[in-house]
């Protein structure tokens, strides 16, 4: 291969790249924004003061052996939620987390991002929370629309998950190539004047 055919086969594939780099930026342009904005909420949600992420609140006793059964303590969660909350909500449980360190369960439920947390020796109310780091998550993640769709397996997070992926890759590789790429033609290129000269 000549050197002006090489050239030529350089030129094309950036040109290539800076079409492929282009589209991606303006199709997924949206996804790309929100996907930031999510992430940037979410490695921020420790320190917003309980606006994005609640506080753990303390309970009596880190002890488990003074704890009421999990099941009375659920069973007080669901009730606390219907009278303090909204009796059209349901009661269907995303996930239940023991905080032994801090003497406190929470019952987080799946409709409307709730989050009840109780005394796990007394069953007492601690704090309401509404669950917004959870709801950012899913969006960031794509699952808000599994969650709105009733899809079962997860499925539009994963294909959301692996499209974002392969683009950011792709944009990310052909970003890559538009910086260096033309860094390397000129390096490749033969410098005529310094040869007219001598």
């Amino acid at each position: 291969m000549t050197e002006n055919t090489q050239r030529q086969s350089q030129a094309k594939l950036l040109r290539t790249f800076r079409k492929i780099h282009k589209t991606t930026g303006a199709i997924l342009f949206v996804f790309f924004f929100i996907i930031s904005i999510t992430g940037l909420l979410l490695g921020l949600k420790k320190h917003s003061s309980g606006l994005i992420l609640s506080k753990s609140f303390q309970g009596t006793s880190t002890d488990l052996k003074d704890w009421l059964p999990v099941d009375s303590l659920h069973k007080n969660a669901c009730k606390i939620l219907i009278d303090s909350v909204s009796s059209d909500l349901s009661t269907e449980l995303d996930r239940i987390e023991i905080h032994k360190e801090k003497g406190m369960v929470k019952f987080v439920f799946t409709e409307g991002f709730w989050g009840i947390q109780l005394d796990g020796t007394t069953g007492q109310l601690l704090h309401i929370e509404r669950r917004r780091a959870d709801f950012i998550e899913n969006i960031h993640d794509g699952s808000i629309l599994d969650h709105y769709f009733g899809t079962g397996n997860e499925q539009i997070k994963i294909i959301y998950s692996s499209m974002m992926g392969l683009a950011l890759f792709a944009f990310t590789l052909t970003g890559f190539w538009l910086w260096y790429g033309p860094k390397r033609m000129r390096k490749k290129t033969p410098d005529y004047s310094n040869k007219q000269k001598k």
